[in-house]
């Protein structure tokens, strides 16, 4: 089982409605885009919360983990049904899910794209962990959140080296980190992204970054900006660039439940859930 006790908080025991009001507190839902489903997707408010689990994916694997830990709540990046469903029959892996989590009263939560703009958020966690300790949002709101972060590295770095850093830190799976541009270019402004970032490549070559990191780069965008001067991209995979945010959130949830008196287990999920399972013939 792939999961990792983050803390143990001591204190009366939280219902799910305590944890979504934490959650909500650190990821404002007023920070998600307009398309985005965020908040409690199944449980009882007022069920009780002795173990939590944080992950990335609301996937078969993820439920399991929750349902042999013994968790009553499960936190996820990714929203169950982003698109809406009319039916959640367990006729399909979410309509399974569902049913498994409801059988055994484990309520099911996301923090999606409020997640990705908050402070201490995906962009944040994933600006720390290849090395940017201040950047600030692409195009930030009124109070200073939103999405992406970009700043100036603290020692400039070779795109080779920092491309070599990002595969060294980040939870990558079998698809790995390429490198788009010149592996010799210097870098000091540097752009991070968690998940799909192509929506970004302009407003990070208008910003000035000599670098950036992201994923799910489609190959016309990313060709025509390499082709056009942009900086140089660096690509790992959707999960590998937003998993660095699930230890701090777990770390972030816990903090929160001692300061509110409430005891409970925060586990995260190290499982990587890639739809990539092996990687043949690279080049």
């Amino acid at each position: 089982m792939g999961v990792e006790l983050i803390a143990k908080t001591p204190g009366k025991t939280p219902q799910v409605r305590d944890i979504v009001q934490i959650v909500e507190e650190l990821y404002p839902p007023r920070l998600a885009e307009e398309w985005d489903r965020v908040g409690l997707i199944a449980g009882r408010p007022d069920n009780p919360v002795t173990r939590l689990l944080v992950a990335v994916d609301p996937v078969p694997v993820v439920a399991a983990e929750a349902l042999e830990l013994g968790a009553n709540m499960v936190l996820t990046h990714h929203p169950l049904y982003l698109r809406g469903t009319s039916f959640v029959a367990a006729t399909d892996y979410k309509g399974t899910l569902i049913h498994d989590f409801i059988e055994n009263r484990v309520a099911l939560m996301n923090a999606h794209t409020n997640a990705d703009a908050a402070r201490r958020g995906v962009a944040e966690a994933l600006a720390q962990a290849v090395g940017l300790a201040n950047g600030v949002p692409f195009d930030p709101h009124e109070d200073g959140l939103g999405l992406g972060r970009i700043g100036e590295l603290p020692k400039e770095v070779t795109a080779g080296e920092l491309a070599e850093k990002v595969a060294g830190v980040l939870n990558v799976g079998p698809e790995g980190v390429l490198l788009a541009g010149d592996p010799a270019t210097v870098v000091r402004k540097l752009a991070v992204s968690g998940g799909a970032g192509d929506s970004f490549l302009e407003r990070v070559k208008w910003l000035g970054a000599n670098a950036y990191v992201t994923a799910d780069l489609r190959h016309h965008p990313a060709s025509e900006h390499i082709e056009d001067a942009g900086p140089v991209l660096i690509t790992a995979s959707h999960f590998a660039t937003e998993w660095p945010w699930v230890p701090v959130a777990g770390r972030d949830i816990a903090e929160s439940l001692v300061a509110a008196g409430l005891g409970a287990e925060v586990y995260i999920s190290t499982t990587i859930t890639e739809p990539w399972t092996r990687r043949i013939g690279a080049k």
